[in-house]
Order: C-alpha cells, then sequence, then structure tokens
C-alpha cells in the first residue's frame, strides 16, 4: 500500500493543540476554559472570540439554587438531587442520567465484545511529537510502565471491572497549513502506525486510530487503515474538532462537527469490516466537548457490529469537566460514554487531575478512559 509521506516543509503536528484558542467556559465554573492542550498556546489563544464563548451563571461548585416546582412530597425539584437530602455534583445524579435515557437500549453484546464488561484505560498521542500527548511524550518503556500504573490504579479502584489497556494513535493529523495535498492534515507513514501498534501488542494493548481530517474526508481516509482495522485488537477514533472540510475553515480558527450522517457511515463501514472478516465488533470513539461538535446525536444508529463510546474530550478544572459530562455526553445519550484527562492541561492554575474515584461517581460511569 502506498505510504503518504510527511513534506520536508510540513508545519509542526498541531493533533490535540487546536482547542485551546477555542476554550469554552462552561455553565456553573466561573471564568474557567476548557479545550485541548496547545504547543503554541500564545499565539492560538490569540484567536479567540469572546462569541466563542458560553455565559456562566453560577460559580464553580455552588450549590444549587433552591426553586419551586410542582413536584410531589419527597421528590426534589432539583434534577442534580436524587432526594431532598442528597446532593450530588454535576454529571453524577442518577435521576439526570436516568430522565436522559440512561441506560441506553442497544444491541445485545456479540461474542468477543469489550464493553460494558471491561474498562478501556488508553495512552493517546502520536510518537513523532511530544506535545501531542503521553504516548509520545516519553520513551516507550517509560510510557508503557506508567500505562500499566494508571491500569492497576483503575483496576484498583473497581476491582468488578476488568481494565483492558489501550494506545490510541492520532494517525491523521490535523495541520495549521494546507500542505501538499492541500487538506490541512498530515497522515502519518505506515512505518510509525504499526511501530505502534508493535507496542500496543507487545503491552497486551488495544490500538485506536484516531482521524482528525482537517479539510479532508473521512470516507476517504478509512480506506487508507484497512489494512489495520482488519486486525481484532484495531479500533477506530473520529474527531469532530477537526473536521472543517465543509467550512472552509482552518483548523484553529472555529471547532468543526460531525452529523449523525457521518458517524452513520463510519460505523457502517466498520461493521462492514466485521463481516467481511468475520472480526468480534469494533469499538468507535467519538469525541465531544461541545454542543455543535455532534449535530443530530439522535439520529446515530446503533448496530450489534460495533460499540459506540462518546468521550468528553474537554480539559480544565473537575468542575468544568463534569459540567461538560453532562452537558454534552450525559444529555444525549448514544451507548456508551468515555472521558479523557490531560496530565498537564487539568492541572493548571493549581486544579487537581480527577482520580478514578471522582471519575467512578459520575452517572453514568465511562468505560473508556483517555490519558493525554
Amino acid at each position: 500500500m502506498k505510504q503518504l509521506s510527511l513534506p520536508s516543509t510540513a508545519p509542526t503536528l498541531l493533533a490535540a493543540t487546536l482547542a485551546f484558542a477555542l476554550a469554552l467556559p462552561l455553565a456553573g465554573c466561573k471564568g474557567e476554559r476548557s479545550g485541548e492542550p496547545s504547543a503554541e498556546p500564545a499565539p492560538l489563544s490569540a484567536t479567540a472570540t469572546p462569541a466563542l464563548f458560553r455565559s456562566v451563571t453560577t460559580a464553580c461548585g455552588a450549590p444549587p439554587f433552591p426553586t419551586v416546582s410542582n413536584s410531589h412530597p419527597g421528590e426534589s425539584s432539583d434534577p442534580e438531587q436524587s432526594s431532598p437530602r442528597t446532593h450530588y455534583k454535576s454529571g453524577e445524579s442518577p435521576d439526570v442520567a436516568r430522565k436522559n435515557g440512561w441506560p441506553v437500549i442497544s444491541p445485545p453484546p456479540l461474542p468477543g465484545s469489550i464493553l460494558p464488561h471491561r474498562r478501556i484505560v488508553a495512552y493517546y498521542g502520536n510518537p513523532l511529537s511530544k506535545k501531542m500527548g503521553i504516548l509520545g511524550e516519553l520513551p516507550k518503556e517509560e510510557m508503557l510502565q506508567r500505562l500499566k500504573q494508571e491500569v492497576n490504579r483503575w483496576q484498583e479502584a473497581d476491582p468488578a471491572t476488568p481494565v483492558q489497556p489501550a494506545l490510541h494513535l492520532v494517525a491523521v493529523v490535523a495541520q495549521g497549513e494546507p500542505g501538499k495535498a492541500e487538506m490541512y492534515r498530515m497522515v502519518v507513514t505506515d512505518e510509525i502506525v504499526n511501530r505502534v501498534y508493535q507496542w500496543a501488542r507487545e503491552a497486551h494493548a488495544l490500538l485506536f486510530i484516531d482521524i482528525q481530517t482537517g479539510h479532508d474526508d473521512i470516507r476517504k481516509l478509512l480506506p487508507r487503515f484497512e489494512w489495520l482495522l482488519k486486525n481484532p485488537d484495531v479500533h477506530l477514533g473520529m474527531d469532530p474538532e477537526f473536521n472543517l472540510g465543509k467550512s472552509g475553515k482552518k483548523p484553529g480558527s472555529i471547532i468543526g462537527t460531525y452529523d449523525a450522517a457521518d458517524i452513520n457511515y463510519v460505523s457502517g463501514y466498520l461493521a462492514d469490516l466485521v463481516q467481511r472478516y468475520r472480526l468480534p465488533p469494533k469499538l468507535l470513539i467519538v469525541h465531544r466537548f461541545t454542543q455543535h461538535g455532534v449535530t443530530n446525536a439522535k439520529g446515530i444508529i446503533l448496530r450489534p457490529q460495533l460499540q459506540i463510546i462518546m468521550n468528553m474530550d474537554g480539559w480544565g478544572s473537575p468542575c468544568l469537566k463534569r459540567d461538560s459530562y453532562k452537558d454534552y455526553v450525559v444529555a444525549e445519550p448514544v451507548q456508551y460514554t468515555g472521558f479523557k484527562l490531560f496530565y498537564h492541561n487539568d492541572t493548571k492554575g493549581g486544579n487537581r487531575l480527577m482520580s478514578p474515584k471522582d471519575l467512578l461517581k459520575l452517572n453514568p460511569q465511562p468505560l473508556y478512559i483517555q490519558y493525554q
């Protein structure tokens, strides 16, 4: 298969960096911002505009205001409470989850399905860049050892759910310049992809191939990775943030989007691979941290040949991340949920990194945990 090589004048990798400029403060977390870490935060953040910001009405961590309603005696009028005496932080309430449609009625898991029997803990990034995520930040052996430690932490936190390690490779990387293909993306070579795949196999881990389309079309890029996706331990991620072909905008100037129709095309492609190659069900990760990141979510088709995970992708304080999870993942149920943690950006300004114990309080509990 022909490899698409990196042009000699290609710009620095921007994967998972550009949303720093488009960070969105969410209701309930005063004066904070959420997004992806940036290799060059100063010039990127200069492109942010007030029009991108959502209004803030309450301080982070403030208790809910009392309300008057027609609720029955003993029933809380606050959606974040399951009883007048029980208070939940944003994203934790079982009542809110249930009212939004959780748990989702899904096709019965086929033999070989990973979810909901296991929880996946993944390291994200690209070995060509130390700034895109933990996968490329550390030398291979140190990175795999640290991943093993995170897996053990999760296993201790929830002994009832076996933990499956994974590597999440950004194999198509959004770029700030058009490049030779004029697509504002770089496709890494098969050699790099296969190298990370061998790392994953060495660690008994899954591999996720993540695609940031830039101005390209995911329908055209998918066949480029069929040689790898036909393996039973390789799965897929798609990133709405960097899907900007229809808008014509440069990555980093606005946040992109995927519609249910796009996700359905990808899930249909994966379902066909499962049937053709007689594979166990595939996993499809869809990153999301804004309302517009996924449109018409109710139209997403669930197929027995794959399992879809909506992954909360924003960075910031624990309060802000819980708000994002509630507003964009819990509020629009699809099938399963994920949660992304940033070793560096989540801890800026003295914030702490959320722990397994924190995330296990969320409702529904995320079954895919991604560290960047």
